[in-house]
This record gives C-alpha cells, structure tokens and sequence, in this order.
C-alpha cells in the first residue's frame, strides 16, 4: 500500500507499517515494530544495543516482557517499569554496540526533564510510602472475583435476570481491576483480566507496550482495533464527518460485540497466519461450568452457555462505557495530528494526552473498578492504583515547575467529550502549554 503524504506521526519520523496491515492484531503490530525501530533484530535503550536473549528466563518480572519485545525499541517503557536504579547498571553487560541510526521516536527522557524529574522524586517518596492500601487493593480484587461465580450461579438458580445483570457488572470490574496487576512481574491476578473472553497476553501488549507508552497516536494500538467503528484521530482522510455522526449510532452495538470481536479476531488471526491463543483463554468458560455444576443440571447447558454470553455482553457494554471515557478522548486532549509541545519530554506528552476523573479520588474501590488515577498510572504503571494519591504533591510540584497542568472533568462531561472528539476532524493548532 502506497502510503499518503498526510500519514505522518507527531511522535516518530516514520509512519507505523501496522496501521497498513489489512487485520490489525497485537501480532501486526509486533511486526510492524520489529520492521520501524531501527532496533538491529535485538532490543534497543535510547542509543544502545543489547542482547537480552540469556536474560529472558531470568528477569525479575517474568520472561513474556523480555522475549515479546525482543526487535524493538523499549526505551519508555524500560524507563516506566524500573523505578530504581538498579536495573540501569544491570544491563550494562548486554550491551552489545551503539546503535547505527538514531531512534524514530522524537519523545525525550532528559535527565533534568519533567520525567526524570519526577521520577527520581517518586523514587525517594516510595522508601516512606504507606503500602497498606496494596492489601485493600487485593481485597477488593478477590472480592469482586468472587461475586462473578456468585452472582452467575444465582442468575441460573434463580432465573434472576437481577443476578445476570449483576454477574456482568462483576466480570467488566474484574477485568479493570486485573490491569491493576498485569503490568507487572507475573502474579495470580493478572490470569481474572481472561474473565472478559479477552487476554491479558494480548493486552500486555496493546494496552502496556503501545497505548500506555503511545497514548492517542497512530503507534497506539488502541486506536487502530476501534476503526474504522470508531475513530478518535481529527483526519478527514481516516473518516468523514457523515461517516462520525454514523460512530454515535453504532457505538452501542460496538460496546456490546467488543470482548467478542477481541476473541474472534484473534482465533481467526491463529488459524489463518500465527497461533496468539494461549490456554488460559480457556478461564472464562468455568463461569458457564460453575453454572452448570452447581445450579444448572435440571435446567440445561444451553441455559447456562446463553446466560453467561448475555452477561459478558453486559460486561463488555459496561468496559467500553467506562474504558473509553475514562480518561484519553475529548477535543481538548492532544491526538495524532494535533499541534506538538515545544517540550518533546515522554511524561508531559503522557500529561497532554489524559483528562483525569476527578469525581473519582475520593474512593479506592472506584479508583481501581473505573481506571482512576489515570495520569499517575501512566507514568508509574508498576505501583499499585492504591498508594498512587500519596504521589499527588509531588505530581502537582513537578507540574507547577514545568509549566504543565493536570486536567480533570467528571464522567457526564468525559462521555459528551469523547463524542465530540469522535466528529472532530481539524486538528488542534494551539500546542499544549502554549497558553490562551
């Protein structure tokens, strides 16, 4: 595919070679990394090369980090998922040359920049933190898990369409919850995140290694699987303004089919090119098997089977609903094609691209059940949701220093931002921190 002089990224000096793939899958987008990155075959930090292939079976947070990036430039996101600075002398030793090109990526990560910045004040803040939110964290987890087998058994014993609506809610709350633990090393948790028919394999990838180091580019893979149902990039080429005003129409639909399509498009992307299936994504089906063991004999497997697909089509109706008007679209935000920072750095660029959920701060549980926190979670995504409000000072002091603003609205004015994002197609020409 010829690619168009208006395909060009505000991140990169290269246009993504996934975004022409005719399936956009975690898989082409792996690939199409390993082709742009000028990462020499091995993995590439800034401006090194190193040999991580006898690393892989040791690293500290289990060897899928390790081996699914191996082709491509980590630089961000090793910097976001290493908050000591332990890990930086660790890898002198696979440090095999010098990288022959310079990197594609135009974010920075200077030392005396607003991320470093932060950073090693974050750093300093976490030996006096108090870790005890962690346990609540995990207590609301397990709790909510647990209410999934409940609430879904009771749906079938006691034909309650009530405990049906209720088991869906508890499935899309598990699955928002388990993000609080696959970004890091490999735990139990991360495994519930499967409940929703989707994986927390794939997800690491779009969700971790693209959108959370990516936000609202064409590098983000998040943006690419909704279009062309839905698309947030203000492009007339990408979608036309009639075609938008359809997107406010079929949204709906696209909310309800989503957890299906992520399956879908991945069974039929392993049996027509490479296998991406893995076998806990057979996990969701014990919900229809708990059903069917412990209340559902006498009425059939059929019943159980169709009520667990109606309450995972709740559960997806309500994921989307929070999960794309949770932080990341309103014509305010920066998206692909807008005006750029004069301040290149990778932590105002995260900054620029999130609107936060103010009317949730005030509690933990909607914290973790509505991707609250968002910005900190972006630029710490390793710590638990729970202990991220003792980092707001901090947060607020580097901003006041570099000339940035946090940004807040509640969920009503989040969703009405979304959908106007959706029809905007002029990019922004005023840059963030540019002033009135």
């Amino acid at each position: 595919m010829v690619i168009e002089t208006w395909k060009k990224s505000g991140i990169a000096t290269k246009f993504p070679t996934y975004r022409n793939s005719s399936l956009v899958t975690v898989h082409t987008w792996q690939q199409g990394k390993r082709q742009d990155d000028e990462a020499e075959g091995l993995w590439r930090i800034h401006d090194g090369i190193y040999d991580f292939t006898e690393f892989i079976d040791k690293h500290p947070g289990g060897p899928f980090w390790i081996r699914e990036t191996k082709g491509t430039d980590i630089t961000e996101a090793f910097e976001a998922h290493h908050l000591t600075k332990a890990p930086q002398s660790m890898i002198a030793k696979y440090k095999v040359r010098d990288a022959a090109k310079p990197r594609i990526y135009t974010l920075t990560l200077e030392e005396d920049g607003f991320y470093k910045t932060l950073k090693e004040r974050v750093r300093q803040k976490l030996k006096t933190i108090d870790n005890s939110p962690k346990r609540t964290s995990d207590l609301i987890h397990l709790s909510i898990f647990l209410s999934i087998y409940i609430f879904a058994i009771a749906s079938v014993k006691l034909n309650s369409l009530v405990a049906l609506v209720l088991a869906g809610v508890a499935i899309c709350w598990t699955v928002i919850i388990s993000h609080n633990y696959f970004h890091r090393k490999d735990n139990w948790r991360m495994y519930t995140f499967n409940m929703g028919m989707m994986n927390f394999c794939a997800w690491r990838i779009s969700h971790a290694m693209s959108h959370h180091i990516y936000p609202n580019s064409y590098f983000d893979l998040e943006l690419s699987m909704f279009e062309p149902l839905l698309c947030w990039i203000p492009n007339p080429h990408l979608k036309s303004k009639m075609l938008r005003y359809v997107s406010w129409v079929t949204e709906p639909i696209a909310y309800f089919i989503a957890f299906f399509l992520q399956i879908g498009t991945r069974i039929f992307y392993s049996l027509r090119h490479t296998n991406i299936m893995y076998w806990h994504d057979l996990l969701s089906l014990s919900i229809p098997l708990a059903m069917y063991l412990v209340a559902g004999r006498s009425a059939g497997l059929l019943l159980c089977v169709r009520y667990w697909l109606s309450m995972t089509s709740i559960a997806s109706f309500a994921f989307c609903l929070i999960g794309l008007n949770a932080a990341h679209h309103d014509p305010e935000i920066y998206h692909e094609g807008d005006a750029n920072r004069e301040d290149r750095d990778w932590g105002l660029f995260q900054v620029d691209t999130i609107i936060d959920r103010g009317d949730l701060k005030w509690s933990q549980f909607l914290v973790l059940t509505h991707f609250g926190d968002h910005i900190l979670h972006h630029l710490f995504p390793t710590l638990d949701h729970g202990i991220l409000p003792q980092l707001y000072p901090i947060l607020y002091e580097t901003l006041d220093e570099f000339k940035a603003q946090m940004r807040e609205c509640n969920h009503i004015e989040h969703i009405i931002g979304q959908h106007k994002q959706l029809l905007r197609t002029e990019p922004n020409t005023r840059a963030p921190g540019s002033g009135k």
